[in-house]
């Protein structure tokens, strides 16, 4: 084709036209998206300088609808909570293809020196903290909101419907406290049916990642990123002077060994083989002076697997082994785990038909990604229809060795991955909506 079309060119000059008249759907958008990769760098140093944390994502939310609308789209705001939902639909019948981006910051004080780094403060449980967008999520914003504007210039040759979701609190709502509660966005979403009316078919996103190089694209088929809860365990004793420990209950040596047992259930307790499993203790808080034993302990951990009976199985025995380890040093153990993220599984027939798509986008810089240990509440759509995630490296080559992690107050993004983002949603889209 390109012998060809170099051969017509040389021959006379009504070749170029020819060309476009002539481009498939997905070259037209792959091409657009490079016309709107100079306003997803402003809209992304615009969000990036004014973050916002989970379900306080206002300034967000109206820059988002005030586009939308400016592309003739049908938009809902407030959507569980800040959320922002709009409708494209095609001048042909087909499908329908969901795409999703998360809006929300994270309580991190910025130490980027970047000219538009944040210098916002907001709540967060109760106290006034730094706000940054340390995870990348203003580049989620800026490439779905670039990938908007691309899919509406086609929207006459689009044979279906794309919606577009843009979801508050990925990262937990600022004044999250567990109570075994529905919080955290993308369930929210979910559960109010932003998947409904019309009813998406496929939903695809991406996360933006330190750890590749720019415009590298990973991917895994199947379980992706790891499922997530948190853990609260609190030793209940019995206080006493701490140079007479037989009068009373000690649950500061409950609870380390309790430590110690927790360790075992990935170890010797679970069957790992369908995949694997981390518990981790993070903290842990008790006493008030050296010398007196007190009544109770508290600590606060993290569960992470790969598989919704892993996940049973480990929850089990994390229980068993706080309570009966307690109950041995006759103390208490009261446990809470909270289930805040499912396990992100990529459909694998989904995954299989749209790598050719990735490809293209991104030709020679497509690879299949490990297991993440990270979680994602994109898990939540991909449990109602089959979904595809995927990584996009957001680190110039020659900055790898000392790229600094997502979460990071040193994280950076190279706006120049911002293109292969919108062409590579903006492909994925128009691809399965033609191929359907």
């Amino acid at each position: 084709m390109r012998k060809t079309l170099l051969g017509l060119a040389l021959a006379c000059t009504t070749a170029a036209p020819a060309m476009v008249m002539g481009a498939s759907l997905t070259d037209k958008v792959m091409e657009g998206a490079k016309s709107v990769h100079q306003k997803a760098i402003e809209w992304r140093h615009d969000i990036h300088e004014h973050p916002e944390l989970g379900n306080q994502e206002h300034r967000t939310a109206e820059l988002i609808a005030d586009h939308l609308r400016s592309l003739g789209m049908e938009v809902q705001t407030d959507v569980g909570t800040t959320g922002v939902v709009a409708v494209l639909k095609g001048g042909k019948p087909g499908p329908v293809v969901g795409l999703r981006a998360d809006m929300d910051a994270l309580p991190v004080k910025e130490q980027t020196g970047l000219p538009y780094a944040s210098e916002v403060k907001q709540d967060y449980q109760g106290k006034e903290s730094w706000v940054m967008h340390a995870c990348g999520h203003d580049a989620h914003v800026a490439i779905l909101m670039a990938v908007a504007e691309n899919l509406a210039s086609v929207k006459d040759e689009l044979p279906g419907t794309v919606k577009f979701i843009f979801q508050p609190a990925e990262e937990g709502p600022s004044d999250y406290v567990y109570k075994g509660e529905q919080h955290f966005g993308g369930r929210l979403l979910v559960d109010e049916g932003v998947l409904k009316s019309p009813d998406v078919d496929a939903i695809f996103g991406l996360h933006v990642t330190s750890k590749a190089p720019t415009g590298i694209i990973s991917y895994r088929s199947g379980p992706t990123m790891a499922s997530s809860s948190d853990l609260y365990i609190t030793v209940n004793g019995e206080q006493t002077h701490g140079a007479a420990p037989w009068d009373g209950v000690d649950p500061v040596v409950a609870s380390a060994q309790i430590i110690n047992g927790l360790q075992t259930i990935v170890s010797r307790k679970t069957n790992i083989m369908p995949a694997p499993a981390v518990v981790t203790i993070g903290t842990i808080e008790g006493g008030s002076r050296h010398n007196i034993i007190p009544d109770k302990v508290e600590m606060s951990g993290t569960i992470r697997t790969f598989n919704d009976d892993v996940q049973k199985q480990v929850n089990e025995h994390v229980k068993q082994t706080a309570e009966h380890t307690a109950h041995a040093h006759g103390a208490e153990a009261e446990v809470t785990i909270v289930d805040n993220y499912a396990t992100t599984v990529n459909d694998p027939e989904l995954t299989a038909k749209m790598l050719p798509t990735l490809q293209k986008v991104a030709p020679q810089r497509v690879f299949e990604a490990p297991l993440v240990t990270g979680s994602e509440d994109f898990s939540y759509y991909a449990r109602e229809v089959p979904g595809l995630f995927f990584f996009l490296g957001v680190t110039p080559m020659d900055k790898m060795k000392d790229a600094a992690p997502n979460h990071s107050p040193h994280f950076l993004v190279d706006d120049q991955a911002l293109v292969t983002g919108i062409q590579a949603l903006s492909a994925l889209t128009t691809d399965y909506l033609t191929s359907e």
